[in-house]
């Protein structure tokens, strides 16, 4: 059975910027919320060479499934339940399974590229940006990589000089002009979290 209700929480930033770390902070504020993490639906890379996979530009807006993502936030919209894809980052490429999404009454959409298309514009009800300076975006992202996705940090350098900063400057950065409420990814948590719920309250009421 279909929720009634379900309201959209768009948000993006440039990788590093802490949007993981604010859709968390909502998700713990918001009552029956469920995140979405767009991270997931880079397309299968199944068909290329790991060689071939590793040089993929990640951060172009082409390395994503732009029509599934769609469906599925529509469908969350709808108070419908979706498949998620889950992506290996070390291997660059889709798993074979997906795990189940319930909507909840909020959805918090976050991805690099969450703001940049249309189509996901006109599903969500808050569209929020996190700003954060490239360097420490650049500090954030080494860490994460080297413990979280088994990378050197020379090799998360060197994706950030060739492919990161240049696609975040042509696609990230314009995304901001969308955006209804844009925070700092520097700034505690609890007050971004909170500047955020009441930019929702003001939309929704």
């Amino acid at each position: 059975m279909a929720l009634q209700s379900v309201t959209v929480i768009l948000i993006s930033g440039m990788s590093g910027s802490g949007k993981s770390e604010l859709s968390a902070a909502l998700r713990h504020r918001l009552a029956g919320s469920a995140i979405l993490h767009l991270d997931g639906y880079y397309l299968p890379l199944t068909h290329l060479t790991w060689e071939e996979r590793a040089r993929t530009n990640f951060d172009h807006p082409d390395s994503l499934d732009w029509p599934l993502m769609r469906a599925h936030l529509a469908e969350l919209k709808a108070g419908r339940a979706i498949e998620v894809p889950v992506y290996n980052f070390a291997q660059h490429d889709r798993e074979t399974y997906t795990h189940r999404m319930e909507p909840g009454q909020f959805v918090i959409a976050e991805g690099l590229l969450a703001l940049s298309d249309a189509a996901l514009r006109e599903l969500a009800d808050l569209m929020v940006y996190v700003d954060t300076p490239p360097e420490e975006c650049l500090r954030r992202r080494v860490a994460r990589d080297v413990a979280e996705r088994g990378r050197t940090a020379e090799s998360v350098v060197e994706q950030w000089e060739k492919t990161v900063w240049p696609m975040a400057r042509e696609y990230i950065l314009p995304s901001r002009q969308w955006a209804q409420l844009s925070v700092s990814g520097e700034q505690a948590l609890e007050e971004t979290s909170e500047l955020v719920i009441r930019e929702l309250e003001m939309v929704i009421s």
